[in-house]
Order: structure tokens, then C-alpha cells, then sequence
């Protein structure tokens, strides 16, 4: 027995002493739950915490965690000095929100006590078995439902919004079936982007057929919101947390992973706005930036992208309401600041840190990591209508160097607009950590109090 001795109190602790075979346990335990929790899109910085934090509950109160965009790995000493050292490899990354939910809940039950390691070892082992909680056709219909949202926001009729929704559902469709076919996800981005501009180019010949509504259809908004869908999935949040966290090998992977897929999409876009110049169907460049929809069909637009985009990530019923809830909030905020004057890209930012810092306080309550709830919160401000503007300008500007430049601009204040909504993000999430960890404490205290 070790017996930890306090200088200056009159208590102590009896800990048992881990031989090799228990301790070789406890880290495996840790590891695999910090495994699944990287792959289910949490950040690095909540990944090494939930496996320091199972490893002390079960008497090994000094580890060594070092977590990598494709490995986790963790080192200790048993009891008898022993050397224990276990190495995981981290292949590719599923979201899934409800996964995280019920590893954040077994993390919970491990510090507290409540749970002996053989259980916690069963229960690992089923959460890693549940399968995904939605059905493919759920997913892409989810995806295209992203789409109308998107379309929503800028006040379109409803037969836009049908071409939306089905445009969209063609990209997911397409993408679905380039991964069942172990197709890079690099080029299925370029076929999505494709697929969706394709589309898009098409929808104008509607207008020849007399129909009203078919000669007030925006075609930018159809590729406006397929490329807020097809960035639905990025970890750009992730990627800013992480390197904030100073997990600069975690937060490099996921950069370069935003990076090459963004780039999928654009190149996508690109194949298909010049294959509706060659055959005579090319569109016409916006002089000016798309104009949103009323304010309640604002409001609308962004819950339900939040909704799609809960339950695109495998949430349960309380992650969606808890996102739906978080769009409101991030919303009003963009909207309160824009009507100050702020630029769009601090706009996105302080409506991004709204929604983030009650997404923190939120999230300890449903045992889920904050960016769980938040990042369906904020993909209504990602800019996927200046980005279609500014590819459009740029394929169009032929030999115009206004327009090339014009493009540019536009594409470079797009980008300003993602880089605010990760600092804005990544910063409510830090404030709101330490008020989390207080009303926590607030909690267990009550609750000893009560006891």
C-alpha cells in the first residue's frame, strides 16, 4: 500500500498500488475513449483531459498524453515502477455527436466514482459498436434540407428553394456514393461542387417555359448554399482551438485537411462554371453582394441549418433543440452588430463568440463538447454566397483586370469572414471554459450540501 502523507493535515489516502496487468488497463481504457472522442470531432485539448482525468479516477494520477492529428499516445508507471506505454492510431474522422454525448457521460462516471473499471471498460466497448444513429437517406436528406435552409435566408420563392433542396440532394448523392467506392473525400468535393454548379446553370432554361416564378430564379443561391453544405463537415473551429490549445501537429492536420478539401469545392465550382461557358449557358457575375431575406425568414433560414446540420452530425434530440436554440443566438448577434456599423466579417465574429460562449455553458449539461453544439450554430455565417461571387467574377472576368481583381477582393473578404468566425468561436469558448468550471463547482457543492 502507498499511503500519500499532507504535511499539514490530519487525513490521508490509501491508494492501491497498480501492478502492470491494471495499469496496462487503465491506459488502454483511456486511450480508447480518447480515440473515439478525436475521430467523433472533439478537440485535442478535450481529448487529453478526458484521458488524464480516467487514468487518475483509476490510480494512475500521473500520465504522459501525446495527442497527434493520427495518434494518441499515453505513458505511465505502474506501481512497481513499470514502465506502461500504449500507442493508437487515429484513422480518418467521422463526426458524431451523439457518440460524443455518451462518452462525455461515461468520462463523468468514471471521476465520480460510480463506475468500476471492468464496467467501464463494457461500456467503452458498446459505445464504440453503436453504429452511426441516422441512415444514409436521413443524411442526404439532411444535407439537402442545409441547402433550403441556406435558401431561406435569402428570401427566394419556392421553387428556388425546390431546386435547392434538389440540387444539394444530387451533390450528397453524388459524395455518398464516391465514399462507398473508397473515392479520395478530396474529389468527391470536386464532383459535389461540380454537380451542384452544373445544376445551377441549368435552372435559367426554366425561364423559357413562361412560368412567373421560374424567371425570378437566383441561380447563385442553388451553389451559394451547396457550398455552405459541402464546408458543413470542416473542422475550422477545431483547427483554430487546436492551435490555440498549442497542439500545433493536431491543429496543422485539420488546416491542411480545411485547405485541400475547400479547394476540392472550388475546383468544382471552377469545372463547372466553364463547362456552362462552353456550351452557351454561362451566368451572369453579381455586381453586388446577394441581399438577405426579411429578418424572421433569417431567423428561420438559420434554424433550420442548424437543425440539418445536427442531425448531418449524429446528434440526438437535445443536441438539435440545444443548436437550434445557439443559431438564434448567433444570428441576433450578427445581426445587432451589423446594425451598429460593424463589417461583415466582425459581425460573423461577434455573433460567432454569442453563440460559442452559451454553447460552453450549455454543454457541460448535456456532457458533450461545446463544439458539438456550437459549430451548427455558426455555419449560417459562413460565407458561401461571396465565395460563389468571387469564383463567378473571376471565370467570367475573361481579359477585364477589374473584374479579376474584383474577384479577388471577393474571395479574400470571404476568407476574412471564416478567419472571424473561428477566432470568435475559438474565443468563447475560452471565456467560457472558467465559467463553466465555476457553475460546476457550484453544482457539486449544492449537491454535498443537500447530501
Amino acid at each position: 500500500m502507498l499511503v500519500r502523507e499532507g504535511a499539514l493535515s490530519t487525513h490521508t489516502s490509501v491508494l492501491t498500488a497498480l501492478d502492470a496487468a491494471h495499469a496496462t488497463r487503465v491506459i488502454e481504457l483511456a486511450v480508447r475513449v480518447g480515440e473515439t472522442m478525436l475521430v467523433a470531432g472533439a478537440p485535442a485539448s478535450e481529448v487529453t483531459r478526458t484521458i488524464v482525468r480516467i487514468a487518475a479516477a483509476y490510480g494512475m494520477s500521473t500520465v504522459h498524453v501525446d495527442v497527434t492529428y493520427n495518434s494518441i499516445t499515453v505513458a505511465g508507471r505502474a506501481g512497481d515502477g513499470t514502465p506502461v506505454t500504449t500507442l493508437r492510431v487515429v484513422r480518418g474522422a467521422a463526426p458524431d455527436h451523439a457518440k460524443l454525448q455518451r462518452l462525455q457521460a461515461l468520462q463523468a462516471d468514471v471521476v465520480a466514482g460510480a463506475v468500476t473499471l471492468e464496467v467501464a471498460e463494457e461500456r467503452c466497448r458498446d459505445i464504440r459498436r453503436t453504429p452511426f444513429r441516422y441512415r444514409p437517406v436521413v443524411i442526404i436528406a439532411a444535407q439537402a434540407l442545409l441547402a433550403v435552409g441556406v435558401a431561406v435566408m435569402f428570401g427566394v420563392n419556392l421553387l428556388n428553394m425546390t431546386l435547392a433542396f434538389v440540387a444539394a440532394a444530387l451533390a450528397a448523392l453524388t459524395q455518398y456514393l464516391l465514399a462507398r467506392g473508397q473515392v479520395p473525400y478530396f474529389f468527391s468535393q470536386i464532383a459535389g461542387g461540380f454537380v451542384l454548379t452544373t445544376v445551377a446553370a441549368l435552372t435559367p432554361l426554366l425561364g423559357r417555359t413562361g412560368w412567373d416564378q421560374a424567371a425570378s430564379i437566383r441561380p447563385s443561391v442553388i451553389v451559394a448554399s451547396g457550398i455552405v453544405l459541402m464546408l458543413a463537415g470542416l473542422t475550422v473551429v477545431g483547427a483554430a482551438q487546436d492551435a490555440i490549445d498549442g497542439f500545433a501537429l493536431t491543429a496543422l492536420g485539420r488546416l491542411l485537411e480545411l485547405v485541400t478539401q475547400t479547394v476540392g469545392v472550388v475546383l468544382g465550382i471552377l469545372l463547372g462554371l466553364e463547362l456552362a461557358r462552353v456550351v452557351g449557358i454561362a451566368m451572369e457575375p453579381p455586381s453586388e453582394a446577394l441581399p438577405l431575406g426579411p429578418l424572421p425568414l433569417q431567423f428561420l433560414g438559420a434554424a433550420v441549418i442548424a437543425v440539418a446540420v445536427a442531425v448531418y452530425n449524429g446528434a440526438g434530440m437535445r443536441i438539435v433543440l440545444v443548436s437550434m436554440l445557439l443559431s438564434f443566438v448567433a444570428w441576433a448577434g450578427f445581426v445587432a452588430t451589423s446594425a451598429v456599423g460593424f463589417d461583415t466579417a466582425a459581425a460573423s465574429g461577434a455573433g460567432a463568440f454569442a453563440g460559442s460562449l452559451l454553447g460552453v455553458l450549455i454543454a457541460f449539461r448535456l456532457h458533450v463538447p461545446s463544439v458539438a453544439v456550437t459549430i451548427a450554430a455558426i455555419l449560417p455565417m459562413v460565407p458561401g454566397a461571396a465565395v460563389f461571387r468571387g469564383l463567378l467574377t473571376i471565370v467570367e472576368s475573361g481579359e477585364d483586370p477589374a473584374l479579376l481583381l474584383g474577384g479577388a477582393v471577393t474571395l479574400a473578404g470571404a476568407a476574412t469572414v471564416g478567419v472571424a468566425l473561428a477566432v470568435g468561436a475559438s474565443l468563447g469558448i475560452y471565456l467560457g471554459q472558467p465559467i463553466g468550471s465555476t457553475l460546476r463547482g457550484v453544482s457539486r457543492t449544492r449537491a454535498r450540501l443537500r447530501g
